[in-house]
C-alpha cells in the first residue's frame, strides 16, 4: 500500500451537509430580524468553518457585521444547529464502499475538518461513519484551522505516519491549499461546496468521482508503482 493513511474531509466531501447548515443560518438570520437565503447561496459561505459562514450570512446584503452581532449570530446559529445537526443530510454515492475499499487496502483513516467538534462526533455518528476512522481532527482541535497545514500534520501524528505516507481527500480550495503546504497529495470530488468556484480550478492531483473512485486511483497508483519498482 503506498498510502498508509488516508484522510478526509467532512462536509462537501463524505456528507452532504449544506441542508442542516443552511436551515440553521436562515433560522439564525431570522431571529436577528433578517430575510431567508437561497440554499445554494449558504453553500458558497462554507468551508473556513462556522465562524466565517456566521460572517458572510449576516454581511451578505450589506458591511461586514460588527463583533457583536457576529457573536449573537455565532450563539444562535449553535442553538439551531445542534437540533439539526445530521437531519437533513446525507452521505454521497460511494462514500460506504470508497471508505471500507481503502479499509480493505490496509490503509488507517482520518477525517480532518475545520467543523467544531461538539459537531464532527455526532454527525459521523448519526450517519454511521465514526467506526471507519482512526483519528478524527476538528476545525478546534489544534491552533489554526485548513488552509494551515497543521491539522493535516496532527492527523498524521494520530495516525502514526508521515505526510509522504498520506493522501488527502476533500472538496475546497482550503484543503487543496492545506495539503499543498503539507506536501500531501490530494484528490478532490467535483460535488462539494469550494466556495462557489469549480473544482477544476483547484491544483490537485486528480479529480475523482467518488470516495470509491478515490480508491480504486489509489489502488491503480500503488499497482502502477509497484510494477515500475519491479
Amino acid at each position: 500500500m503506498q498510502f498508509s493513511g488516508i484522510l478526509f474531509d467532512l462536509d462537501g466531501t463524505l456528507v452532504h451537509t449544506i441542508p442542516d447548515l443552511a436551515a440553521a443560518a436562515n433560522a439564525m438570520r431570522l431571529d436577528m430580524g433578517l430575510s431567508v437565503l437561497p440554499e445554494d447561496l449558504v453553500a458558497t459561505f462554507v468551508g473556513k468553518g462556522v465562524e466565517q459562514l456566521v460572517m458572510r450570512t449576516l454581511g451578505h446584503e450589506g458591511p461586514a457585521p460588527n463583533i457583536d452581532s457576529v457573536m449573537r449570530g455565532l450563539a444562535r446559529f449553535q442553538d439551531h444547529y445542534r437540533g439539526l445537526n445530521g437531519r437533513y443530510s446525507q452521505l454521497y454515492p460511494g462514500v460506504v464502499g470508497g471508505l471500507q475499499a481503502f479499509r480493505d487496502q490496509g490503509a488507517r483513516l482520518a477525517v480532518v475538518t475545520n467543523k467544531g467538534t461538539a459537531f464532527t462526533a455526532p454527525l459521523l455518528q448519526h450517519m454511521g461513519l465514526a467506526s471507519f476512522f482512526d483519528a478524527v481532527v476538528c476545525g478546534d482541535t489544534c491552533e489554526r484551522k485548513k488552509p494551515d497545514p497543521l491539522p493535516l500534520f496532527h492527523a498524521c501524528d494520530l495516525l502514526g505516519i508521515r505526510p509522504a505516507q498520506a493522501l488527502f481527500i476533500g472538496d475546497s480550495i482550503n484543503d487543496a491549499q492545506a495539503a499543498q503546504a503539507a506536501g500531501i497529495p490530494i484528490l478532490a470530488v467535483p460535488y462539494g461546496y469550494n466556495e462557489g468556484q469549480p473544482v477544476q480550478s483547484l491544483q490537485v492531483d486528480a479529480i475523482v468521482d467518488s470516495i470509491l473512485d478515490a480508491a480504486r486511483w489509489a489502488a491503480h497508483r500503488h499497482t502502477k508503482t509497484h510494477t515500475q519498482a519491479t
